[in-house]
């Protein structure tokens, strides 16, 4: 019925993988191992680089056609923005960083921001801190209240963690956490140098209200937090096991901002030996 002998139909079934057809496995297999372990968050792009970083000469083309041969589909859905509170009486520093989201070394610049994630028990709020030049988490803050304690305890946490032996700029929006006179207080305690981004300017803090949007999508989205406590457990393994430690950025050569950090220090011990 189909034009085909007996014999020609066993000859084929019999005949040989070519290396083409391996090599094909061989990629397919090992982008779903990368899907999996990105928690089903890498798109086709990532997991190109990922490829190439291993050896395979792969096209981007290539990768995205067999995510979507087998139903690969990055599960990250949209952000949502919130802002902190800008309109108070305390005195604002000057947009030093003005968008020169570039760090030649780590502890040069650190971005802060604060953000909400949902519970049924009520908000919880997050203060995070970036290293620019790493993307590095270097301190974070979670609790049911936006105040300036919680700000400043993460600054501590990234203080003690970095240990910085340069002066920092810090950078930040308006809100009346960060221009409070405790947080510039410790803010001269540490030696860093203050950096405000202008009123209503969402682009001058733009690196660290990426890493919001991120953990918005990757996390916060794809779970139903029933307790606060529940919300802080899980933050806590997002950032410390996941973002700093396994999850590759693009801004940075498609490393984790651990590892692009280790291999700046790790050079500058090479150049002094």
């Amino acid at each position: 019925m189909l034009g085909v002998s007996r014999s020609g139909y066993y000859a084929w079934r019999e005949r040989p993988e070519s290396k083409r057809a391996k090599r094909r496995k061989r990629i397919t297999k090992r982008i779903h191992q990368i899907f999996v372990k990105s928690r089903r968050l890498y798109g086709s792009p990532k997991i190109t680089q990922i490829l190439r970083q291993e050896g395979e000469r792969v096209a981007q083309k290539t990768v995205a056609k067999i995510m979507r041969e087998n139903q690969l589909r990055s599960r990250t859905v949209r952000k949502y923005k919130a802002t902190t509170y800008s309109n108070h009486d305390y005195p604002v520093q000057e947009n030093v960083l003005n968008q020169t989201f570039v760090a030649e070394r780590p502890n040069q610049v650190y971005m802060a921001d604060i953000t909400y994630i949902p519970t049924d028990e009520g908000w919880v709020y997050l203060a995070s801190l970036m290293d620019l030049y790493s993307r590095k988490i270097v301190g974070w803050r979670a609790g049911a209240r936006m105040t300036k304690e919680l700000c400043i305890r993460a600054l501590e946490q990234a203080y003690e963690r970095q240990d910085p032996t340069e002066t920092v700029l810090h950078h930040s929006d308006r809100g009346s956490q960060y221009a409070s006179h405790d947080y510039q207080d410790k803010l001269r305690e540490y030696k860093m140098v203050g950096s405000m981004s202008r009123k209503g300017n969402c682009f001058d803090n733009a690196c660290i209200e990426s890493f919001h949007s991120i953990i918005k999508r990757e996390l916060v989205y794809l779970e139903k937090f029933k307790t606060r406590e529940q919300a802080i457990r899980r933050i806590f393994e997002y950032i410390e096991v996941w973002y700093n430690r396994e999850r590759v950025h693009s801004s940075i050569g498609f490393l984790t901002p651990v590892e692009f950090e280790r291999r700046y220090f790790h050079a500058i011990r090479a150049a002094a030996s």
